[in-house]
């Protein structure tokens, strides 16, 4: 894979490389209408290829923000074309790396050593390159490690690439007033957040300790005396990355095994540590030779306060949901529904939330769940459409929920596709018998 031996970090260049992408982007459309006019039965599949294959090239350039935006959104299977959600993917776990001589250059401006004086060996070819970061390959004292770099200028970006991509993200989600203020600064923290690595590597420590008792799940060891706000090292862990291996066609009983621990590991992590590694993607996870599901990168934890905790869930319960006056009561506490809301408005979203929550909490309405259920799978899909085409929802102000749904949103998507992928079927409350 072809390597970067620079990364655009001023708001000029990087502005300029957006603007860039969006006009081929608009020359994609200038095709597709003019192929349109001679070919009335043309469809949109090759007009996605195309905007997705320019805007992922955009943005794995500029890496950071830009990058983990569409890292985001390849997670929402069910609400974007299939061409994006490929092509977004590679953001996950395939982006082109960092050159040698700039590892080198931004490992000893952050860490004070050449890697080749810290380490006993030091491969400064990246294995592995994504959004924020970039792994290598080093020992000591005969251990195999893994070091994570970060890009350099990631960090002092973040506010800027946020501006950029605020405008166009108001008019996609129709947001209206100063109250979507509250949402890019929540994106914004977490993000900066995800820059600070010794942050990270408490967090991930904190995990490790309250979590190893969970059942098929590993986790490496880290290394604060060889990690930086900028570096985090811990054990080199061997696996294959989840989505390759849910493309082998493994045997059931190690899907539900591993599904089993995934699931286990998200509803202890929420119920009882009131915490969540909210970044649940395919490269974030590895399946090792024993079966056992190895978990990585604890950089984006959503720490869930208990005043949203509390009606979020009471929304599973189904007599909630069906009852008419708790539930409007439930939406209000969770800013769904507002006080300036119109009849019009509350009618509508108590309409649109009770179909929501109806269909994505039905895991939590029996003791085990088949995750390989496509008819549930296809209502999600089918909703999303339905929601995608409403020309009312287009009117009305879409400033809704509390900030905290949109990491706990995107933390229980990420989880029901790798579910979906696994084919798992499982205990829904197993995870209880960790909590005594």
């Amino acid at each position: 894979m072809k390597t970067l031996d620079y990364i655009p970090t001023s708001k000029i260049e990087r502005a300029t490389k957006l603007v860039q992408t969006g006009a081929k982007v608009g020359v994609n459309y200038l095709k597709y209408y003019g192929e349109k006019m001679v070919n009335t039965d043309l469809n949109r599949d090759k007009l996605n290829e195309s905007n997705a294959e320019d805007i992922y090239d955009g943005l794995k350039s500029l890496k950071g923000s830009a990058l983990k935006v569409a890292q985001m959104l390849s997670m929402d299977k069910n609400f974007l074309p299939q061409a994006y959600v490929e092509k977004f993917s590679l953001s996950q776990f395939s982006v082109p790396p960092l050159s040698a001589p700039l590892v080198l250059k931004t490992f000893k401006a952050t860490f004070g050593q050449s890697p080749y004086e810290l380490f006993d060996e030091f491969n400064p070819n990246s294995v592995n390159a994504a959004s924020i970061g970039q792994v290598h390959l080093a020992v000591k004292n005969n251990k195999k490690l893994a070091v994570k770099i970060q890009y350099p200028g990631v960090a002092n970006s973040i506010s800027s690439d946020l501006s950029l991509v605020k405008p166009i993200a108001i008019r996609m989600f129709n947001l209206q007033g100063k109250d979507s203020d509250k949402y890019f600064k929540e994106v914004e923290d977490k993000l900066i957040e995800e820059t600070n690595y010794l942050l990270e590597l408490q967090q991930s420590q904190e995990v490790v300790e309250a979590c190893k008792s969970i059942e098929n799940l590993v986790f490496p060891n880290y290394y604060p005396e060889y990690s930086s706000d900028k570096i985090i090292t811990m054990d080199w862990m061997e696996g294959i990355h989840l989505s390759e291996f849910t493309r082998s066609t493994p045997i059931q009983t190690v899907s539900d095994q591993l599904g089993q621990a995934l699931w286990d590991f998200y509803m202890f992590q929420i119920h009882v540590l009131k915490k969540v590694h909210a970044d649940p993607h395919p490269g974030n996870f590895l399946v090792n030779t024993e079966n056992m599901l190895v978990a990585l990168d604890f950089g984006c934890m959503k720490q869930i306060p208990l005043e949203f905790y509390t009606p979020y869930f009471e929304l599973i319960d189904k007599k909630v949901i069906d009852n008419t006056e708790l539930f409007s009561a439930k939406l209000f506490e969770l800013e769904i529904l507002r006080a300036d809301d119109s009849k019009a408005e509350v009618d509508y979203f108590t309409q649109m939330f009770y179909d929501l929550l109806s269909l994505f909490t039905q895991p939590f309405q029996s003791e085990d769940f088949d995750f390989s259920d496509e008819l549930f799978f296809t209502k999600i899909a089918q909703l999303g459409e339905r929601f995608a085409k409403d020309t009312q929802l287009r009117k009305m102000n879409g400033n809704r929920g509390s900030k905290h749904f949109i990491y706990m949103n995107r933390t229980f998507f990420g989880l029901y596709n790798l579910m979906f992928d696994l084919k798992a079927k499982i205990k829904v409350n197993n995870y209880l018998k960790y909590t005594s």
